[in-house]
């Protein structure tokens, strides 16, 4: 890694941002490929933002992050497979900070809090063969129950895991990928992404994974006959999918146009609401970089961000937040690298979504 660039937290990962707690819950059955994950903010809550780019999201309680409105803080965000189904997943992290007593307080009782759980969802319906395993309040409940029970610092799964259980990234197998640094300032930023697009992960001149080019050190090139076999393993299961759609009389089978990559950026530096907006805004930037093309009409690309407000802003404000703007791209891209590095294929009745590791190795 170059001098210029800033070094991994311990973990390399979500929770470096000390207080952020990170848990994952699957769909149970052998048909099923699901799930939740689950980005627990310290007591208190955090300060947040959001930004959609996808012409197709599904979320819940994203209006309730803007600037102008009431709610300065939330308690957890919800990332959850399932599409619009899934986002039923928040109304079990509801219920579990209700009884903790955390939320918006709207009585003279400490009980009488309402949480505000803003939640995304990406498309995995079917992956696993069976329509309706998909993530409900129960999923949610064990995301979030799972979180709390993982001790401040813990090291956060990745891979096919959580809301990344059936996430596919232009054919390969996505899934779950975290990283972090922390900024001369001495503040940490750190993303947690799913990753489930249309667009592609890889280079298909190099099969370099996107995100690598320009992360500070040269990318590892697969060596040309491990990249034209995997060329030829994709296009392969690609018309295999599309014979099986064109007799079932479907759009597609197992993987589909409908995608979204959803995503959490965290630091500790103390922000503004709009100052953790504008980090939506730019942590998509690291999106693109991955991701090729991004924020299509059938994707519904969402960006979160989370402040815990620990760590105040050097006396030079603007050059120490433009540090951390930078910063929540670069981790971003790099979270999506680890996604797909981390990620395990699958082959069952919804589809065949090989990992990258399985067709290029460790390179």
């Amino acid at each position: 890694m170059t001098e210029d660039l800033p070094a991994p937290g311990p973990l390399d990962a979500l929770t470096d941002v000390a207080g952020i707690r990170v848990g994952h819950a699957g769909v149970p059955g052998e048909r099923a490929l699901s799930g939740t994950t689950v980005v627990l903010a310290p007591e208190g809550g955090a300060v947040a933002a959001v930004d959609v780019r996808g012409g197709g999201p599904g979320t819940r309680e994203t209006d309730a992050l803007d600037p102008r409105n009431l709610v300065q803080r939330i308690d957890a965000v919800v990332l959850t497979g399932g599409s619009a189904y899934g986002l039923d997943a928040a109304s079990g992290v509801m219920a579990w900070l209700e009884e903790q007593g955390r939320g918006v307080r709207v009585g003279p009782d400490p009980s009488q809090v309402v949480p505000v759980v803003p939640a995304a969802c990406l498309f995995d319906l079917g992956r696993g063969g069976d329509w309706r395993a998909r993530p409900d309040a129960s999923t949610g409940r064990a995301a979030v129950e799972a979180a709390a029970a993982s001790g401040p610092g813990a090291r956060v799964p990745e891979g096919t895991v959580g809301a990344g259980t059936g996430a596919v990234a232009g054919g390969l197998k996505g899934g779950v990928g975290t990283a972090s640094v922390r900024l001369a300032s001495g503040a940490t930023v750190a993303a947690l992404v799913v990753v489930n697009a249309v667009g592609s992960v890889i280079d298909p001149r190099t099969g370099v994974l996107y995100g690598e080019y320009g992360a500070g050190e040269p990318p590892a090139h697969p060596a040309p006959t491990v990249h034209e076999a995997a060329s030829r393993r994709l296009a392969e299961i690609r018309r295999a999918r599309e014979a099986a759609a064109k007799k079932d009389g479907t759009r597609a089978r197992g993987g589909g146009a409908f995608n979204t990559t959803i995503a959490v950026v965290a630091t500790d530096a103390s922000l503004t609401r709009a100052q953790a907006q504008k980090l939506a805004g730019t942590a998509h930037d690291g999106l693109a970089r991955a991701v090729r093309p991004v924020h299509l009409l059938t994707d519904g690309d969402t960006v979160f961000t989370l402040s815990t407000d620990r760590h105040p802003l050097p006396p030079d404000t603007v050059a120490a937040f433009n540090a951390v703007l930078a910063a929540g791209a670069d981790v971003l891209s790099r979270a999506v690298v680890k996604a797909a590095r981390a990620a395990r294929g699958v082959d069952g009745p919804g589809g065949a979504f090989p990992s990258y590791s399985e067709l290029y190795g460790a390179s």
